[in-house]
């Protein structure tokens, strides 16, 4: 139990269902989805459209989506890779590229086949036990009839302005006489209510065929994209096999590569090799561990990952107890790996992780991106889609795995996470904040499996992230501990949004559901 003399609040404790999201409206229109007769696959669904209207600037039908999940139907995880490829005509003489030579986020390079909407539908057919009208229809409400701009998302609001003022179409939806929506206030996207009527009503050739397509290729081509119809009409997603490890006495199960799941697996069996409980969750030695083993398995990341379907990808090797026991030799806790090559990549720190169980016990871990905080900043004029800059994470240097190729898919950093014991099903999670997803997942585990810690005290545990060559720290940390980390060799800095978010909901042994939402968001668990 929680120290009631310390502000935060108790986990959210149900019977039957429950749904954990980052924003109020989503979770409380989900549950009812599923007080309707829906299923958790269901509530995800809607849920996720949801946040696309009143999270805008982490999520929407302009981005991708992975989804792991346990059927009851099936009795087994299964996982869905919802990200879009890069399009068929890529000329590499005009690709507008940043000082680092990475392509530049915010132009129509950067912006990937939306893949998104293809999963939803997906999920909805196989999965699913109401029409896709009735998942989005709180959605449509929302856009349509407005929703009040809540406090996370009004201070990323102002943080963008800028970019906001680059594109006429974002610019007149989301700027107020050239100001950002505030707190509180009344905020309506009817183009995009449009659009979910239009998916609605004729699922796949309502968004990768037909106007709504038409705008989007429209739009693209106007500023220099390469971008046709038939890139969106052959757009197609793939149910995966998950890769899993061993986690103490758990099984954890990821979406394999081209997403960075395999990245917090690898985190977490190197730290299987020391005895994390018998450190302290606040010490310094704890601390250490986790940025020695994330420096360590981020280079793996960056050496080896992308598109499976164009390059081998050693997953077995990598996650291998073998190769963990050997890797976990580099660490030492009186100084700090600084040999390792992380190649610079695009960063972010918006997304929407979306955690449901129902009254069967589906568990469905789901997740959903744009990429950078509102995308690539390119508003489409007529169905008001929002799109990604997800092809900003392909790298321009040969012969890497992740290099830009036509109709391949980029490293992603969205993950969605199921933890298993043995067979059973216990708990949906995932953790945002782009490149810090692995080591939010693997920091948050441990406080559950090491430190046994309730799902919400385990998300409101303070984080610190090692990326880029700096030990990133929220500005709650112990001064002591700084000195030490300092002292060992880390440079140190405090960052000023705080390291991602996250929402899990856990199966104990008497069958109730315990579920968190991080105070980094605007989120909230609830259930009956």
């Amino acid at each position: 139990m929680r120290n009631l003399h310390i502000p935060s609040r108790s986990p959210a404790y149900a019977k039957n269902a429950m749904v954990a999201t980052s924003h109020p409206d989503a979770t409380k229109n989900a549950l009812k989805i599923i007080e309707k007769g829906g299923n958790a696959f269901d509530a995800a669904i809607a849920a996720a459209a949801i946040l696309g209207v009143v999270e805008a600037h982490s999520t929407g039908l302009g981005g991708d989506c992975f989804c792991i999940f346990y059927s009851q139907k099936d009795k087994t995880v299964k996982a869905i890779n919802g990200s879009g490829v890069s399009i068929s005509n890529i000329d590499y003489g005009k690709v507008k590229v940043t000082e680092d030579n990475t392509i530049d986020p915010y132009c129509a390079d950067a912006v990937t086949i939306p893949g998104a909407v293809a999963a939803w539908l997906k999920i909805n057919a196989d999965y699913g036990s109401l029409s896709m009208h009735d998942l989005l229809s709180p959605a449509v409400n929302l856009a349509e009839n407005g929703y009040v701009v809540a406090d996370v998302i009004a201070d990323m609001w102002v943080r963008e302005t800028e970019k906001l003022k680059k594109d006429k179409d974002c610019q007149r939806v989301f700027l107020k006489e050239n100001k950002p929506f505030s707190a509180g206030e009344l905020h309506f996207q009817p183009e995009l209510a449009k659009t979910m009527r239009e998916i609605a009503k004729n699922g796949r050739e309502g968004f990768y065929n037909g106007w709504v397509a038409e705008d989007i290729v429209k739009k693209l081509n106007s500023i220099g994209g390469r971008h046709t119809l038939n890139d969106f009409a052959k757009l197609e997603v793939d149910y995966v096999e998950p890769i899993f490890s061993h986690y103490r006495d758990y099984k954890v199960f990821e979406c394999p590569p081209n997403g960075q799941g395999i990245v917090a697996l690898m985190i977490l069996n190197i730290l299987q090799e020391f005895d994390v409980s018998s450190l302290g969750p606040d010490s310094f030695e704890r601390i250490h561990l986790e940025a020695e083993a994330s420096k360590i398995a981020f280079h793996h990341r960056n050496k080896y990952l992308g598109d499976p379907k164009f390059s081998n990808i050693p997953v077995e090797k990598l996650l291998s107890r073998e190769y963990s026991k050997k890797l976990s030799k580099m660490i030492n806790f009186k100084s700090t790996i600084n040999n390792l090559e992380i190649l610079p990549l695009q960063n972010n720190k918006d997304t929407v992780y979306i955690s449901v169980i129902d009254k069967d016990r589906n568990c469905v871990s789901f997740i959903n991106s744009i990429f950078h905080p509102f995308g690539s900043g390119i508003l489409t004029p007529n169905s008001g889609i929002l799109l990604h800059n997800r092809g900003a994470s392909f790298t321009l240097e040969k012969p890497h795995p992740n290099f830009y190729e036509p109709n391949k898919r980029p490293m992603h950093t969205i993950i969605p996470g199921l933890l298993m014991n043995q067979d059973t099903p216990i708990m949906p999670f995932g953790v945002m904040g782009a490149h810090y997803q692995p080591v939010g997942q693997s920091h948050f585990l441990t406080n559950v499996i090491d430190f046994e810690m309730d799902v919400q005290l385990a998300l409101d545990h303070q984080r610190s992230f090692f990326y880029d060559g700096v030990l990133s720290l929220e500005k709650n940390f112990n001064k002591n501990i700084i000195n030490l980390l300092e002292k060992s060799g880390h440079k140190i800095d405090f960052i000023d949004i705080p390291h991602g978010g996250g929402q899990a909901i856990m199966i104990n042994q008497n069958n109730i559901l315990i579920g968190g939402s991080d105070p980094r968001k605007d989120g909230i668990a609830l259930g009956f």
